[in-house]
């Protein structure tokens, strides 16, 4: 089973920047989707980052832009660079290193860390 440790939150300012992490122990993910994930208080979780085995990646309008999601199979590792961060981007963030595109929604059948808080402030 892998296991999954998320890292690199924290309270910043509007504007600022931060870099998440993901180690993952158990199992290499070098064959598969990877994605972040983020879940407010009183909402769903939300995809916010993929990037294929291939390195191709996806991100919804609302993060395009200003998100980069990256890849370290040497190291089991995926990071998200997250840029000119907004109020709304306040969330637990996760990863899921089994994310596949279902043709009409994103499913992750990976198994879930802990998160890392994330709050950005106005």
């Amino acid at each position: 089973q892998v296991q999954l440790v998320e890292s690199g939150g924290g309270a910043v300012e509007a504007g600022g920047s931060l870099r998440l992490s993901c180690a993952a122990s158990g199992s290499t993910f070098s064959g598969n989707g990877i994605g972040w994930y983020r879940q407010a208080p009183g909402k769903q979780r939300e995809l916010v980052a993929h990037i294929s085995s291939g390195g191709y990646t996806y991100y919804p309008d609302s993060v395009k832009g200003r998100f980069t999601i990256s890849r370290d199979n040497a190291k089991n590792t995926v990071y998200l660079q997250m840029n000119s961060l907004k109020p709304e981007d306040t969330a637990v963030y996760y990863c899921n290193v089994n994310v596949i595109w279902g043709g009409t929604s994103w499913y992750a059948f990976g198994s879930w860390g802990q998160g890392t808080q994330v709050t950005v402030s106005s």
